[in-house]
């Protein structure tokens, strides 16, 4: 078996939606992958609507997952590099070597506000988009993994949902 491919997922707070797409790469990547996420200005602690949209809809424990600075990773060279909120890409750092960088907004689940079950919901929504995002570069050829083009146009706006920090979450 070949070296796995590194990712870094980054995001602000790194508590949810790095956290989110960290462990879906995993599952979905079956070890082609060893993926990180970090954030600009870690939260502290990861989200628990994270932890458990991930136990309940997906059977991953990420009870161990923590919420870490991107700092910890600099000097570290990865494959990929992939921001999934606009803030982080605006601050994303240059990284060592050359990584195919890409962005995959989505919209923040934590802003939302309201009940349980509506939080909930939108964790289940942005966790269903970065899924089906992982799906996607998971099935990618091994040479198109290396077509940045390829690899970015995963994160575009599709019709089926919603895209960017400023999306709506319905």
């Amino acid at each position: 078996m070949s070296t796995p491919l590194k990712i870094l997922v980054l995001c602000t707070g790194n508590s949810a939606r790095s956290i989110l797409a960290e462990y879906l790469l995993r599952q979905k990547g079956r070890g082609r992958f060893d993926v990180f996420s970090a954030g600009a200005r870690p939260a502290g602690q990861v989200n628990p609507l994270a932890v458990r949209v991930l136990r309940e809809n997906y059977n991953l424990d990420a009870s161990a997952a923590r919420s870490k600075s991107w700092d910890e990773f600099r000097g570290v060279s990865f494959d990929f590099v992939l921001t999934v909120c606009d803030h982080a890409r605006e601050l994303c750092p240059v990284w060592a070597g050359v990584p195919v960088i890409a962005h995959w907004g989505s919209p923040d689940p934590a802003a939302v506000e309201g009940s349980e079950e509506a939080r909930y919901r939108a964790f289940v929504q942005v966790a269903s988009q970065i899924a089906r995002r992982a799906e996607l570069f998971c099935a990618l050829p091994a040479a198109k993994l290396r077509d940045a083009p390829s690899v970015r146009a995963l994160g575009a706006d599709d019709s089926n949902s919603p895209a960017g920090d400023a999306a709506p979450l319905s």
